[in-house]
């Protein structure tokens, strides 16, 4: 590979998808170099904007960046054809349809493989490719609620509290963006390609972790535990002289720490705290005692304080607060685009890094078909081709 070349250049990416799950997957390919091709429906047989917000939002810029648009109707057999001929070239093909749809469009699967068998196609759904709730719709707020999380989340006796981000979706997303990197590698010993599946509800599910196995192994079924880690205490809120702060000290030895740093040792000789079984059993008043020293304090004193005796701990912000850390303006949590409408832009970077891989300069969200005779140019279709499709409305 060229030194200067980012890490997936070499492959081409159709763009299917919609809305957030299958965006997310793509944008992992797209901000490591994969040529993303998104096709979308022609301005002239759907005016709407679309799901997933207005494309000049932030919401849509951020989901969209690093991608080419062209404009194809799949619903027409001419548009199908032309898409063919796009994955006879192309690597990666992902959809996030409900099941029926890309039967019923003829792009499934099966008929993708029969015009390119090292094709690797990716499909996220709301529970599943099959099974009673295959048709079903899916979102992410459903699969949170089915999938556990909702259950778990919040102050005990609260009620089902939903998660803050689309967690289904994004980790859907995630986990189908592993799903076609471990296909890419297996096709290189197998020169085959092959169908990856995932669903809201079952990266749901995997993302309960040690929630999910206190049921499977220990049979219990997790409440709800707020602000408190569910088995570690003290892990959790606390309230400060002008505002809150996280601390985490579970562990005898970081317990001990906590309560020196705090000038509170005669916690350590209270029975009912004298053991991580205990102070779980008795948190609401292992919380309080701590609360008591720490409402004396400022946050930012007693953190830097905390710190300084290696007991882990940290502000809780808001999220202006947040991106303006030093930290995380050193992490570059950010990526700088030059959008031609709407200027100079900031959206959320990558959270790895690579010691030899080049950070790419990112590209503003494309507008609805922006690239599609340059694109069918690469493929191989002649100007007049192009002319044509345009002025039947296929493309």
């Amino acid at each position: 590979m060229n030194d200067n070349a980012l890490p997936l250049s070499r492959f081409t990416v159709l763009d299917l998808t919609r809305v957030r799950s299958g965006p997310t997957a793509v944008r992992q390919l797209a901000d490591w170099g994969a040529n993303v091709i998104k096709i979308e429906p022609p301005e002239t047989i759907d005016k709407s904007q679309g799901m997933g917000g207005a494309r000049h939002g932030p919401d849509y810029q951020n989901i969209h960046r690093n991608k080419r648009s062209i404009a194809l109707n799949l619903k027409d057999p001419e548009g199908v054809t032309v898409f063919m001929r796009l994955v006879k070239q192309a690597d990666v093909v992902v959809e996030n349809y409900r099941p029926d749809v890309k039967q019923r469009l003829g792009i499934d699967y099966e008929s993708v493989r029969a015009v390119n068998p090292r094709i690797v196609y990716a499909s996220i759904s709301g529970f599943g490719q099959d099974g009673p709730y295959s048709k079903r719709p899916g979102f992410d707020q459903i699969a949170q609620g089915m999938g556990g999380l909702m259950s778990i989340t919040g102050l005990p006796g609260q009620g089902p509290v939903r998660v803050g981000v689309p967690i289904a979706d994004l980790t859907a997303g995630m986990y189908c963006a592993i799903g076609i990197l471990v296909a890419l590698l297996e096709r290189e010993e197998s020169a085959q390609g092959q169908w990856v599946q995932t669903s809201l509800l079952q990266a749901q599910i995997a993302m309960l972790d040690f929630q999910a196995a206190r049921w499977l192994i220990a049979h219990e079924v997790p409440p709800q535990a707020g602000n408190n880690h569910p088995t570690s205490i003290p892990t959790g809120v606390f309230r400060t002289a002008d505002g809150h702060i996280n601390i985490a000290a579970s562990g005898e030895h970081m317990w001990q720490r906590l309560c020196q740093t705090l000038d509170v040792a005669e916690l350590l000789d209270n029975p009912e705290f004298a053991s991580a079984e205990l102070r779980s059993k008795n948190r609401d008043a292992v919380n309080a005692a701590l609360e008591q020293r720490t409402s004396k304090h400022n946050s930012a004193e007693l953190i830097d304080r905390l710190n300084h005796a290696g007991v882990p701990c940290g502000p809780i912000y808001t999220i202006d607060k947040m991106f303006a850390d030093p930290q995380v303006t050193h992490l570059h949590m950010t990526q700088p685009v030059d959008h031609p409408v709407l200027g100079k832009i900031n959206v959320v970077g990558q959270p790895v890094t690579m010691s030899r891989a080049v950070r790419r300069q990112y590209t503003p969200a494309p507008e609805r078909g922006q690239h599609t005779a340059d694109v069918l140019a690469e493929f191989g279709l002649s100007a007049d081709e192009i002319a044509d499709l345009q002025q039947r409305k296929i493309i």
